[in-house]
């Protein structure tokens, strides 16, 4: 009876939604020492060769290369999938020590260290992997935020900026999540980005990562904010970020507020 409340209780707590990330979470924090594996379905435009690349045609060109580049000769002659995303996710002790992701082709044989989850739905596996970013102690973390960005029906930034936002979660995690909410958002995602610039009881590599960020937004949604901080942030160091970001610009803006600062009274 005790055990049957306490899974009413769990379910109550993290509601429909967020099951299928705890249990992901949980089958592969108890998987056994070796490699775990996991595949589901890719978001369109999003192809790879299944071994070195991986490219997002939605960005033009058809050339786009994403994670796991090795080069070598005729690359750009390769066949380039439309999916599965796989992942191979190294656990020890319960924690993902790295990742690695592939889109196309399929798993080798499964050696005796090999657990294999199978093909599982694409949004409960991003969510699932979001979720390990956030919990997991080790470094290992950052790599399985990648993969939730490709994933098929998937909208990430929501999840990514509250995990940049969780301060009990591990900070290369918070980090890889800020970039890739620069990726992936846009003008949503601006004004979130700001508010973690602006915390100053905020890690201070995490508020780096954010002015970065800040950088790689499209410029009418990233430079006005990067002015505003580098104008009025108390903190000096990222005051003195945003200034190198928009000196990367070549905006006028920057220009404008870089000339007003050196016209300034001594």
């Amino acid at each position: 009876m005790n055990r049957l409340i306490l899974v009413v209780a769990t379910a109550a707590v993290f509601g429909r939604d967020d099951a299928p990330a705890q249990s992901l979470a949980s089958r592969i924090r108890t998987a056994r020492d070796g490699e775990v594996r996991l595949a589901f379905a890719a978001r369109e435009g999003i192809c790879g060769d299944g071994r070195t690349y991986i490219r997002d045609r939605s960005r033009g060109e058809g050339n786009y290369v994403m994670n796991n580049w090795s080069g070598g000769k005729g690359w750009r002659d390769r066949p380039c999938e439309e999916g599965p995303v796989r992942v191979a996710l190294k656990v020890r002790d319960g924690e993902i020590r790295s990742a690695r992701t592939y889109v196309g082709g399929e798993w080798g044989n499964a050696g005796a260290g090999v657990t294999d989850l199978g093909t599982l739905g694409a949004k409960s596996a991003a969510t699932g992997l979001i979720e390990l970013a956030r919990t997991t102690e080790a470094r290992g973390g950052e790599d399985v935020i990648f993969p939730a960005t490709i994933a098929d029906s998937f909208v990430a930034w929501p999840p990514l900026l509250a995990l940049a936002k969780d301060r009990s979660a591990n900070r290369s995690s918070r980090k890889q999540a800020v970039f890739w909410v620069s990726q992936a958002a846009g003008e949503k995602a601006a004004d979130g980005l700001s508010e973690l610039v602006s915390d100053d009881g905020e890690d201070r590599e995490v508020r780096e990562q954010a002015v970065f960020a800040l950088s790689q937004l499209p410029k009418d949604e990233g430079v006005p904010i990067l002015v505003r901080v580098a104008k009025s942030n108390k903190d000096p160091e990222i005051r003195k970020k945003a200034m190198f970001w928009l000196g990367q610009s070549d905006d006028p803006r920057a220009l404008a507020l870089f000339e007003e600062i050196l016209s300034r009274p001594n």
